[in-house]
Formats: C-alpha cells, structure tokens, sequence
C-alpha cells in the first residue's frame, strides 16, 4: 500500500507541475492587416515551392526537346 500511495503522489505532482507551467491562452485580437499578410505569405510560399518544383522538371525535359530538334536526322544514302 505505501508504493501506490508514493505513486499517487507522484503523479499528482506531476500534474500539479504540468499544469503550472503550461502555456495559458491568450485571448489576442489579430487584425484584418496581420491576417491578410499571414495569408499572402503563405500563399507566396507555397507558389514559390510549386514554380520550384516546375522550373525542376521542366528545364531538363526543354534541354531534351531541343536536343532531339538540332540532331541533324542521317539519311541512310549508299555510299558512291
């Protein structure tokens, strides 16, 4: 009986603990301002990681492109 006892309060103790140093909410007004530039940041964001993934697939595939268009074609003529 005095272990679960010493467990008990152990445990209430570390409640006790959490509870004295969490984070309380804070009730906090964020302005239309703060709002719309939170949002026009995030979507910049992500806009910028998709050109990113674009502009990394694309560039090879347009090397590609162009290579095949330059390659003279041989003709396969018999030599004279």
């Amino acid at each position: 009986m005095p272990n679960l006892i010493r467990m008990e309060s152990a445990a209430l103790a570390a409640i006790g603990l959490f509870l004295l140093t969490g984070a309380s909410p804070a009730f906090a007004y964020m302005g239309a301002g703060a709002g719309l530039s939170a949002i026009g940041s995030a979507l910049s964001f992500i806009g910028v990681l998709l050109l990113m993934i674009v502009g990394f697939v694309w560039y090879p595939v347009k090397r590609l492109l162009r290579r095949k268009r330059v390659e003279p074609v041989q003709s396969e003529t018999p030599a004279e």
